[in-house]
Protein backbone atom coordinates (compact mmCIF):
# COMPACT_ATOMS: atom_id res chain seq x y z
CA UNK A 1 0.00 0.00 0.00
CA UNK A 2 1.64 3.43 -1.07
CA UNK A 3 1.13 6.02 1.42
CA UNK A 4 1.27 10.00 1.12
CA UNK A 5 1.00 11.89 3.88
CA UNK A 6 0.56 15.99 2.47
CA UNK A 7 0.23 19.05 5.26
CA UNK A 8 -1.79 21.22 3.72
CA UNK A 9 -0.21 24.87 4.55
CA UNK A 10 -1.28 28.59 3.77
CA UNK A 11 -0.48 31.94 4.80
CA UNK A 12 -3.86 33.65 4.66
CA UNK A 13 -5.85 33.00 8.28
CA UNK A 14 -8.47 35.05 9.66
CA UNK A 15 -7.85 34.64 12.91
CA UNK A 16 -3.89 34.06 13.28
CA UNK A 17 -2.29 35.66 9.95
CA UNK A 18 1.14 33.26 8.38
CA UNK A 19 0.89 30.97 11.47
CA UNK A 20 2.81 27.99 9.35
CA UNK A 21 5.73 30.16 9.81
CA UNK A 22 5.36 31.32 13.38
CA UNK A 23 8.25 30.93 15.48
CA UNK A 24 8.78 27.43 17.41
CA UNK A 25 11.58 27.45 19.65
CA UNK A 26 13.67 28.50 16.32
CA UNK A 27 12.03 26.53 14.04
CA UNK A 28 8.76 27.49 11.51
CA UNK A 29 5.76 25.93 12.98
CA UNK A 30 5.46 23.49 9.58
CA UNK A 31 8.82 22.42 10.69
CA UNK A 32 8.02 20.69 13.54
CA UNK A 33 4.80 19.04 11.99
CA UNK A 34 7.16 17.64 9.00
CA UNK A 35 9.73 16.89 11.31
CA UNK A 36 7.18 14.59 13.45
CA UNK A 37 5.65 12.98 10.48
CA UNK A 38 8.68 12.29 8.77
CA UNK A 39 9.15 9.25 11.89
CA UNK A 40 6.47 7.70 10.58
CA UNK A 41 7.41 4.66 8.78
CA UNK A 42 3.90 4.45 7.07
CA UNK A 43 4.51 7.19 4.93
CA UNK A 44 5.78 6.59 1.40
CA UNK A 45 6.39 10.04 0.75
CA UNK A 46 5.43 13.12 2.70
CA UNK A 47 5.21 16.93 1.32
CA UNK A 48 3.92 20.37 2.26
CA UNK A 49 1.31 22.16 0.10
CA UNK A 50 0.66 25.33 -0.17
CA UNK A 51 -0.44 28.59 -2.32
CA UNK A 52 2.36 30.82 -0.69
CA UNK A 53 5.64 31.65 -2.01
CA UNK A 54 6.64 32.49 1.53
CA UNK A 55 5.54 29.20 3.15
CA UNK A 56 7.35 27.40 -0.20
CA UNK A 57 10.79 29.14 0.29
CA UNK A 58 11.13 28.41 3.82
CA UNK A 59 10.26 24.52 3.70
CA UNK A 60 13.32 24.87 0.91
CA UNK A 61 15.50 26.26 2.82
CA UNK A 62 14.41 23.69 6.16
CA UNK A 63 14.59 20.76 4.00
CA UNK A 64 11.24 20.16 3.55
CA UNK A 65 9.45 19.00 0.32
CA UNK A 66 6.69 21.22 -0.69
CA UNK A 67 4.49 21.48 -3.52
CA UNK A 68 3.04 24.57 -5.21
CA UNK A 69 -1.30 24.10 -5.37
CA UNK A 70 -3.58 26.59 -6.43
CA UNK A 71 -4.65 29.52 -4.69
CA UNK A 72 -8.55 28.72 -4.80
CA UNK A 73 -8.99 25.85 -2.69
CA UNK A 74 -11.16 26.13 0.03
CA UNK A 75 -9.79 23.40 2.42
CA UNK A 76 -6.79 21.71 2.97
CA UNK A 77 -8.62 18.42 1.75
CA UNK A 78 -9.25 20.00 -1.34
CA UNK A 79 -5.36 21.19 -1.32
CA UNK A 80 -4.68 17.57 -1.14
CA UNK A 81 -6.85 16.62 -3.58
CA UNK A 82 -4.46 18.35 -6.35
CA UNK A 83 -1.87 16.51 -4.86
CA UNK A 84 -3.38 13.67 -5.99
CA UNK A 85 -4.31 14.59 -8.99
CA UNK A 86 -0.02 14.47 -9.77
CA UNK A 87 0.89 11.79 -7.22
CA UNK A 88 -1.29 8.36 -6.97
CA UNK A 89 -1.72 6.73 -4.15
CA UNK A 90 -3.52 3.90 -2.11
CA UNK A 91 -4.08 6.10 1.12
CA UNK A 92 -3.47 9.93 1.60
CA UNK A 93 -2.87 11.30 5.30
CA UNK A 94 -3.82 14.77 5.66
CA UNK A 95 -2.10 16.25 8.71
CA UNK A 96 -2.79 19.64 9.76
CA UNK A 97 -0.01 22.12 10.06
CA UNK A 98 -1.09 23.62 12.90
CA UNK A 99 -0.68 20.72 15.86
CA UNK A 100 3.16 20.84 16.16
CA UNK A 101 2.82 18.65 19.19
CA UNK A 102 2.09 16.00 17.62
CA UNK A 103 3.58 12.81 17.74
CA UNK A 104 4.57 10.05 15.40
CA UNK A 105 2.81 7.22 17.29
CA UNK A 106 -0.57 9.36 17.00
CA UNK A 107 -0.32 10.34 13.45
CA UNK A 108 -0.05 6.18 13.27
CA UNK A 109 -3.26 5.52 14.64
CA UNK A 110 -5.03 7.60 12.04
CA UNK A 111 -3.42 4.68 9.39
CA UNK A 112 -3.29 1.48 10.67
CA UNK A 113 -7.80 0.69 10.61
CA UNK A 114 -7.27 0.48 6.44
CA UNK A 115 -4.84 -2.73 7.16
CA UNK A 116 -7.69 -4.42 8.42
CA UNK A 117 -10.73 -2.86 6.98
CA UNK A 118 -10.50 -2.40 3.08
CA UNK A 119 -14.23 -1.22 3.36
CA UNK A 120 -12.82 1.62 5.24
CA UNK A 121 -12.91 5.25 2.93
CA UNK A 122 -12.43 7.69 5.28
CA UNK A 123 -10.39 8.02 8.96
CA UNK A 124 -10.14 10.62 11.54
CA UNK A 125 -8.76 10.81 15.17
CA UNK A 126 -10.08 12.14 18.75
CA UNK A 127 -8.46 12.22 22.09
CA UNK A 128 -10.27 13.13 25.98
CA UNK A 129 -10.88 16.29 26.43
CA UNK A 130 -8.82 17.22 29.94
CA UNK A 131 -9.58 20.78 30.37
CA UNK A 132 -12.36 21.86 31.17
CA UNK A 133 -12.53 25.01 29.20
CA UNK A 134 -11.63 23.07 25.80
CA UNK A 135 -15.49 21.90 26.32
CA UNK A 136 -17.07 25.74 25.87
CA UNK A 137 -14.10 26.73 23.74
CA UNK A 138 -15.64 27.40 20.07
CA UNK A 139 -11.80 26.88 18.60
CA UNK A 140 -11.67 23.11 19.26
CA UNK A 141 -14.14 20.80 17.32
CA UNK A 142 -16.33 18.24 20.04
CA UNK A 143 -16.71 14.62 18.39
CA UNK A 144 -20.08 12.84 18.97
CA UNK A 145 -19.98 9.19 17.40
CA UNK A 146 -21.91 5.80 17.99
CA UNK A 147 -20.78 2.78 20.07
CA UNK A 148 -18.60 1.55 17.13
CA UNK A 149 -16.89 4.95 16.43
CA UNK A 150 -18.26 6.13 13.86
CA UNK A 151 -18.81 9.88 12.89
CA UNK A 152 -22.03 11.06 14.39
CA UNK A 153 -21.37 14.76 14.51
CA UNK A 154 -18.63 17.35 15.29
CA UNK A 155 -19.82 20.83 16.77
CA UNK A 156 -17.63 24.04 18.00
CA UNK A 157 -20.45 23.90 20.81
CA UNK A 158 -20.54 21.90 23.76
CA UNK A 159 -21.98 18.92 22.87
CA UNK A 160 -24.11 16.68 24.23
CA UNK A 161 -25.61 19.26 26.57
CA UNK A 162 -25.22 18.34 29.92
CA UNK A 163 -29.35 18.41 30.77
CA UNK A 164 -30.07 14.77 31.76
CA UNK A 165 -26.37 13.79 32.91
CA UNK A 166 -22.93 15.07 33.12
CA UNK A 167 -21.89 11.66 33.29
CA UNK A 168 -19.86 11.59 30.02
CA UNK A 169 -16.37 12.16 28.54
CA UNK A 170 -16.44 14.83 25.77
CA UNK A 171 -13.84 14.42 23.17
CA UNK A 172 -12.29 16.97 20.61
CA UNK A 173 -11.09 16.06 17.02
CA UNK A 174 -7.69 15.45 16.64
CA UNK A 175 -6.78 16.60 13.02
CA UNK A 176 -5.13 13.58 10.97
CA UNK A 177 -7.36 12.09 8.54
CA UNK A 178 -7.21 9.51 6.06
CA UNK A 179 -8.34 9.03 2.75
CA UNK A 180 -8.77 6.66 -0.15
CA UNK A 181 -8.44 7.98 -3.55
CA UNK A 182 -12.43 7.44 -4.20
CA UNK A 183 -13.26 9.34 -1.00
CA UNK A 184 -11.00 12.20 -1.46
CA UNK A 185 -12.16 12.75 -5.05
CA UNK A 186 -15.64 12.66 -3.57
CA UNK A 187 -14.87 15.64 -1.57
CA UNK A 188 -13.27 17.70 -3.95
CA UNK A 189 -16.13 17.12 -6.93
CA UNK A 190 -18.35 18.01 -4.47
CA UNK A 191 -16.64 21.47 -3.74
CA UNK A 192 -15.98 22.09 -6.98
CA UNK A 193 -19.86 21.49 -7.93
CA UNK A 194 -21.87 22.99 -4.71
CA UNK A 195 -19.22 24.65 -2.72
CA UNK A 196 -18.77 23.31 1.08
CA UNK A 197 -21.64 21.26 2.56
CA UNK A 198 -24.91 22.99 4.75
CA UNK A 199 -23.46 21.88 8.11
CA UNK A 200 -19.61 22.00 6.82
CA UNK A 201 -20.20 25.42 6.17
CA UNK A 202 -21.83 26.33 9.62
CA UNK A 203 -19.41 25.00 11.69
CA UNK A 204 -16.04 25.34 9.28
CA UNK A 205 -15.07 21.63 9.81
CA UNK A 206 -14.79 19.95 6.42
CA UNK A 207 -14.92 16.57 8.08
CA UNK A 208 -18.93 17.68 8.21
CA UNK A 209 -18.98 17.01 4.00
CA UNK A 210 -18.25 13.41 4.55
CA UNK A 211 -20.77 12.66 7.36
CA UNK A 212 -23.37 14.87 5.87
CA UNK A 213 -23.55 12.38 2.66
CA UNK A 214 -23.87 9.55 4.32
CA UNK A 215 -19.62 8.58 4.72
CA UNK A 216 -18.74 6.64 7.60
CA UNK A 217 -16.00 8.08 8.98
CA UNK A 218 -13.94 5.85 11.66
CA UNK A 219 -12.71 7.81 14.90
CA UNK A 220 -9.74 6.55 16.30
CA UNK A 221 -9.44 7.40 20.14
CA UNK A 222 -5.85 8.60 20.91
CA UNK A 223 -4.08 9.77 24.22
CA UNK A 224 -2.91 12.51 22.74
CA UNK A 225 -2.06 16.29 24.70
CA UNK A 226 -1.59 17.90 21.43
CA UNK A 227 -2.47 21.76 21.07
CA UNK A 228 -3.75 23.27 17.85
CA UNK A 229 -2.62 26.88 17.07
CA UNK A 230 -5.54 28.84 16.24
CA UNK A 231 -4.61 31.88 18.42
CA UNK A 232 -1.38 34.01 19.35
CA UNK A 233 -2.36 32.62 22.82
CA UNK A 234 -1.98 29.11 21.65
CA UNK A 235 1.50 29.66 20.06
CA UNK A 236 3.00 31.03 23.94
CA UNK A 237 1.12 27.47 25.51
CA UNK A 238 3.07 25.46 22.68
CA UNK A 239 6.07 26.89 23.31
CA UNK A 240 6.51 26.63 26.40
CA UNK A 241 5.37 23.05 26.04
CA UNK A 242 7.72 22.89 23.48
CA UNK A 243 10.54 24.45 25.17
CA UNK A 244 9.94 22.01 28.68
CA UNK A 245 10.21 19.05 26.08
CA UNK A 246 13.43 20.27 24.12
CA UNK A 247 14.84 21.18 27.69
CA UNK A 248 14.28 17.32 29.16
CA UNK A 249 15.93 15.36 26.30
CA UNK A 250 19.11 17.63 27.23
Amino acid sequence: MKIIAVIPARYESSRFQGKPLADICGKPMIWWVYKHASEVEYFNELYVATDDQRIYDACMSNGMKCIMTSTSHRTGTDRIGEVAEKIPADLYINIQGDEPLMEPEVMKKAIEPFFCNPELQVSNLMTRITDPVDVVNFTVPKVITNKEGIGVYLTRSTAPYPKGSINYHYYKQVCVYGFTPSALNFYCNYGKKYGKAKIEAIEDIEILRFIENGYKVQFIEVDSDTVAVDTPNDLKKVNDIMAAKLQKQK
